[in-house]
């Protein structure tokens, strides 16, 4: 056999061999972002919109701005009724008034004096009635007169001697009670009003608005949707057999529709199986169980939009 001869079939040998070397299992997916929804806070109407779909926004950017009327109106009120409750409880702290004390004691000196009068007329009559010179009747009007005197003499006594002591503690907690439920009330109001200029709580560009100016999305409605992060990543489905090779940080490559390769790495696979979703069914793995895996990209797939679907391949597989 010539040499060209043998040239020729090891050649063919190569080509058998490489003919029967089984391809390297690929699981497939979608290209994603990570995705900040901003709910809406009040079933206010919207009243203007700063950005458009598309656009690229910085933290804190104003994105747009609902109805505040309502919200400021209670929280005015909130902050009123804080400083209502703020004098109430200096009121109580300060104690009774110098005046209030003085007409305590003008007003004890008065019934003081009715009383006395009341026993006067009382001794007056007690003889007469021994003698039986008038009726038993008019004693005993006079007796609860003197009764009712002494008893208005009590009641003026205490009253004074309330003002004298000054507040209560327990009032005085009461008070303070008050005053920390409506200063937090008049928190939360302003914080309601304050969310209703939604900003980006992230660097990010606007995927979607679904309300448009004038709209007024119920409460916790999506009224903005960001993508964020500097890449995107691969979100696939990974079939039971190659579970157990696959673990975060496993280099792995991706290729896009009608893209280049990219590389990645496996940010999170999960520990509890998914059914697989119709796009993934392939073969055999139609009848398995798969497990969701993120594959994080750099930054040369920072331009790719998302849901564009995609193949992986992990190292060692």
């Amino acid at each position: 056999m010539t040499r060209n001869a043998l040239s020729l079939l090891g050649l063919l040998g190569l080509l058998a061999l490489a003919g029967c070397t089984k391809p390297a299992p690929q699981v497939l997916g979608t290209l994603e972002w990570d995705r900040i929804t901003l709910p809406a806070p009040a079933g206010e109407r919207i009243t203007r919109i700063d950005v458009r779909e598309g656009q690229q926004v910085a933290a804190g950017a104003p994105l747009l701005q609902l109805d505040v009327t309502r919200a400021r109106a209670q929280s005015d009120a909130a902050q009123a009724q804080a400083r209502q409750s703020t004098e109430a409880l200096a009121e109580l702290q300060a104690g009774p008034r110098s005046e209030q004390i003085a007409q305590a004691r003008a007003q004890l000196a008065a019934v003081q004096a009715q009383a006395a009068d009341a026993r006067a007329a009382l001794a007056r009559l007690r003889p007469l009635a021994a003698r039986q010179l008038m009726a038993q009747s008019d004693l005993d009007r006079a007796i609860a007169a003197s009764g009712n005197a002494d008893g208005q003499v009590r009641a003026a006594q205490a009253a004074l001697d309330e003002l004298l002591h000054g507040t209560r503690v327990e009032r005085i907690a009461q008070g303070e009670a008050a005053v920390a439920a409506a200063r937090a009330q008049a928190v939360v109001q302003s914080a309601t009003l304050g969310k209703l200029d939604v900003v980006a709580p992230r660097a990010g560009r606007v995927d979607s608005l679904p309300y448009k100016l004038g709209d007024q999305a119920p409460i916790g409605a999506p009224l903005v949707i960001l993508l964020v992060g500097d890449a995107p990543y691969a979100r696939v489905y990974v079939p039971e057999p190659l579970r157990a090779g696959v673990k975060v940080g496993d280099r792995a490559r991706v290729r896009v529709a009608g893209g280049a390769a990219l590389q990645g790495h496996v940010r999170m696979i999960r520990s509890e199986p998914v059914f697989t979703p119709y796009y993934a069914l392939v073969g055999e793995d139609a009848a398995r169980l798969s497990y969701l895996a993120e594959i994080q990209l750099g930054a040369d797939a920072a331009t790719l939009p998302a849901g564009l679907p995609l193949q992986v391949e992990f190292d060692g597989h």
